[in-house]
């Protein structure tokens, strides 16, 4: 009997049986006749691989403004259940670092219902919602509550789907959406990739739905803007302190620092004089 033929007979007495088959039965349909255990190559038995370039752990396990600072250039992927994949390009993000910072929902070492996926492991997603309606989302990091904020992406494909996201949310007659508005802010963000609370916890490495990819042509130093956070009033000295960043001349950032970027290119003169 052919091999292929023999796997398939062996396979549909195992089936057959009323109780589960052992662990060691299986194993056993994918080995050599002559009991080598080396796997075989054959679609009956082939298990899907995660894709090869996925950014995984040890990327997001890093501090937290390390990792806001190197999110800048990387891509988000989001699978939607029709199967479509929206891309966008991480443009602008938010460093929050956990019990000392007061801007943090973490502040003081704090730990709630709400707010748990900023104390999980590195590249955990962490959800909230604003105003109600509005939802952002963040990732985790190193260190005890710290987490980063995704503020803006640039679309790159699937544009057509991220505007029919948008619109969704939108109340009444509205003007067409650009490309640069669909991902230019943290709530945007989520609407245009239909993110809600339920992807909260999530793990960026191991969710089919949510997941990073390296960027090409990332970042040096000098094209990063460091400045202040967005709506955090009433948080004393870390309201002022430079926890923002984002790519500098990118029409997809949410608010651009034009004080911040004249003085970059001040000292950019100064040091190549």
């Amino acid at each position: 009997m052919p091999r292929k033929r023999k796997l398939l007979a062996q396979l549909s007495a195992l089936q057959s049986n009323s109780s589960f088959p052992p662990f060691d039965a299986l194993v056993n349909l994918n080995t050599t006749s002559d009991g080598d255990s080396a796997p075989k190559s054959s679609k009956y038995f082939a298990v899907e691989k995660k894709n090869p370039s996925q950014l995984e752990a040890d990327f997001f396990n890093q501090p937290c403004i390390s990792l806001a600072k190197s999110f800048l250039g990387q891509i988000l992927v989001r699978k939607l259940p029709d199967c479509r994949e929206l891309w966008g390009r991480i443009v602008e993000t938010e460093a929050y670092l956990g019990g000392e910072d007061e801007a943090s929902h973490s502040k003081g070492g704090k730990q709630t219902q709400r707010n748990a996926a900023m104390f999980m492991k590195p590249g955990t997603l962490y959800v909230y919602q604003i105003y109600g309606i509005y939802f952002c989302v963040n990732v985790s990091s190193q260190g005890e509550g710290a987490a980063v904020l995704l503020r803006s992406l640039e679309p790159l494909q699937g544009l057509d789907a991220m505007r029919e996201l948008r619109n969704a949310s939108r109340k009444g007659p509205t003007k067409p959406l650009k490309d640069w508005q669909l991902c230019n802010g943290p709530s945007k963000l989520c609407q245009a990739l239909g993110i809600d609370k339920a992807f909260d916890q999530r793990d960026l490495t191991q969710d089919a739905a949510i997941w990073m990819i390296p960027g090409h042509d990332l970042p040096g130093e000098q094209d990063v803007v460091a400045t202040t956070r967005i709506g955090i009033g009433n948080t004393g000295e870390w309201a002022q302190k430079p926890l923002r960043f984002y790519l500098r001349g990118n029409k997809f950032v949410s608010v651009v620092d034009k004080k911040m970027e004249r003085e970059m290119a001040a000292v950019g003169q100064i040091s190549c004089s």
